[in-house]
This record gives C-alpha cells, sequence and structure tokens, in this order.
C-alpha cells in the first residue's frame, strides 16, 4: 500500500488571472499557500484485475473506461496502471468549499500511482499533468494555480505565461514575516457549498467579452505583486487593506462571485475588527479568508460565530505533496526508487 498526502490551499491575491482567457492576452500572477489540511490518496494493487475506487461513494468496475471518476479514472489511464487497483480518497475537508479539493486530489492520485510504478516525478511535472488531465482532457474550466500550489507547496509566487508555461517561486521574507502573516489570517467556513464550474465559466465569458472584467483582473494582478512586496519587506500589516481592495475588484469578474449574504457577513467582520478579506476559491461561497490584527480576532470570531460560520485553523504548509507511507516488500523496492530518484532531481522541485 502507497499513501500520499496532498495539501490543500488558501490564495492571498491574483485568482482569476490564472485562466487561459487571461494569461494568453497578459501574464498573469497569483501569490497563494498550501495549508495543513489534508487529501489522502491510498493505492493498493488488488488480488485480480478489477478496479476500486472509494470517495463519497464505491466504484467496483472490471474495465477503467467504466470508472465514473473522471480524475482518478484519468490518472490511471495517463499513468499506465489500468487494472488490479483499489484507491480510497480521504479529506480532511469537504470538496466545494473554495480549497482546491479537486486539483488536490487530481496530484495527489497521480503521485501515489507513480510511487507504485517506482517512478519519482517533480512538482513540476505532476502539476502540469494534473493540468493536462483537468483541463485539457476533461475540459473543466478552471485556472492552473491549484494544481501547482498542491505540488510545490509552501507560500508561492505564480506565475503564468501566454505560451501556457508556469514558473513558480517562493516568496522570499523572513521567518518572522511568515509568523506574522499566520497569527492575522483566520479562515470560516460560509456553510455555502458551491461549483465552482459556474463562476469560473461565467468569469471566462466575461474575460472574452467584457474589457471590465478583464482591468478588474489586471488589478487582482497588481494586487499579488503589491501583496508579494509586502510579505517581502516584512511589512505584514499592509496585507489587510490589500485583500479589502481585492474584494471590490473580484465581483466584477463575475455576477455571482458574491452575493448580499456574503456582503453582509464581510461587513460584519469588518465592523467587528478585520482590515479585509477574501472569497477563497472561485466564490460564490466555500471559505472567507479574514485578515485581522491578533487583539481583534476575538471579536471577529464571535461575530462570525454569530453568523453561523466555523472556523477552520490552519497553519502554512512548507510542502507539497509528498508520499507519507508504504508496506509490502514490492511497494518498499518501488518506494526506494522513487526515492533515490527524487534525491537525484531534488533541485528541480522549484523549478516551474
Amino acid at each position: 500500500m502507497i499513501i500520499s498526502r496532498t495539501p490543500f490551499r488558501v490564495s492571498l491575491a491574483g485568482g482569476g488571472s490564472d485562466l487561459a482567457e487571461y494569461y494568453h492576452q497578459s501574464p498573469g500572477n497569483v501569490v497563494t499557500m498550501a495549508i495543513n489540511r489534508y487529501m489522502y490518496v491510498t493505492v493498493n494493487r488488488r488480488f485480480d484485475d478489477s478496479i476500486r475506487v472509494s470517495y463519497t461513494r464505491t466504484e467496483i468496475v472490471d474495465c477503467l473506461h467504466d470508472l465514473q471518476h473522471d480524475l482518478i479514472r484519468e490518472a490511471m489511464r495517463l499513468t499506465g496502471i489500468t487494472s488490479g487497483l483499489e484507491i480510497t480518497t480521504i479529506a480532511d475537508l469537504p470538496a466545494g468549499i473554495g480549497l482546491g479539493s479537486s486539483s488536490t486530489l487530481t496530484v495527489g492520485v497521480l503521485n501515489a500511482l507513480y510511487a507504485m510504478r517506482g517512478e519519482w516525478r517533480s512538482p513540476a511535472d505532476l502539476a502540469r499533468q494534473a493540468c493536462d488531465i483537468e483541463i485539457g482532457i476533461l475540459h473543466k474550466p478552471i485556472g492552473k494555480q491549484d494544481q501547482y500550489i498542491a505540488a510545490y507547496g509552501g507560500l508561492q509566487d505564480i506565475h503564468f505565461s501566454s505560451d501556457g508555461s508556469v514558473s513558480v517561486h517562493p516568496v522570499i521574507c523572513t521567518s518572522a514575516a511568515r509568523r506574522n502573516l499566520a497569527r492575522h489570517l483566520l479562515l470560516f467556513y460560509t456553510g455555502v457549498h458551491r461549483e465552482a464550474g459556474s463562476v469560473l465559466s461565467e468569469a471566462r465569458r466575461r474575460l472574452q467579452a467584457s474589457s471590465d472584467a478583464r482591468a478588474a483582473v489586471d488589478v487582482l494582478v497588481a494586487l499579488a505583486g503589491r501583496v508579494r512586496d509586502a510579505l517581502t519587506s516584512g511589512r505584514v500589516e499592509r496585507i489587510g487593506g490589500l485583500l479589502d481592495e481585492g474584494w471590490r475588484f473580484k465581483k466584477q469578474m463575475a455576477s455571482n462571485v458574491s452575493n448580499g449574504h456574503l456582503d453582509g457577513i464581510y461587513e460584519v467582520a469588518r465592523r467587528a475588527g478585520a482590515e479585509g478579506g477574501k472569497i477563497s476559491g472561485a466564490g460564490a461561497g466555500g471559505c472567507l479568508l479574514l485578515f485581522a490584527k491578533p487583539r481583534h480576532q476575538a471579536a471577529v470570531r464571535a461575530a462570525m460565530n454569530g453568523a453561523g460560520l466555523r472556523e477552520i485553523p490552519f497553519e502554512v504548509e512548507p510542502e507539497g505533496t509528498r508520499i507519507i507511507h508504504f508496506s509490502e516488500e514490492s511497494d518498499a523496492r518501488s518506494l526506494k526508487k522513487a526515492r533515490r530518484q527524487s534525491g537525484q532531481q531534488a533541485a528541480q522541485r522549484h523549478v516551474g
């Protein structure tokens, strides 16, 4: 048995610029971070050639083509392991709350399947292939940031070029600045489950048809640079105002990014002492990230609890997807081979 662990993420700025409709014309930029909440994927050889996949439901099929879980099906097809396998997914957080669950799953499944083959793949390879599956093969209306932060982990400054290439750069800041950032951030589940596809589909249409939508994302890209600069200079206290500025412009991407209910919750948080915030992910629900000074956080928590929101405590996760367990002699040999390759290619881990 092999188990991969892959982090969820919280994005700080630049969302929407990782959509092809934007970066094919203008360079995209996102500042985002992995958090210590995870997707676990177990992969085990099956006693026969059938395939068993267990998630919110359980599928047992004799042919890969019949597997309905599209992300796992295409990951198996891509890695060439097409039969005799049992895959189980377990997550710390539910899907549909704006923390990149589908891409986290795809990256984690790819990592585990390659480990089963005794192959190590760089974060860049895993992220690129996850994008190929989700965007190229399955035509999901999503961007590229989630796949890359799931693969790399840490606090990253990610750039998207017009030719579709992606470069990943760690945000260079002191450990004190990182700790200070974490001390100022609170994450709450709004209780609103949403499908990112509907929000992003409209965002893509607006980016193609509306100069106002593109101008709004231009501002979000500039904000990503300002958030990065605030971190690198140690001026973390500036980020609250930048998030508040981004809140207003993000709503111009699609009519369903926010709504009266979410705007009302945000204003409650602001009155309680939050300096800024953003809806994590595509918007329309999911999680609300807030920036507040520590002395105001008790009041913010009380206000959010009063509004029916549930807090998700988190810290920045420095690592991306990794193999955390193996058993059985054959899997041990495969993992040792993968680890040797990992050591030989470790320098690639920060190359986009």
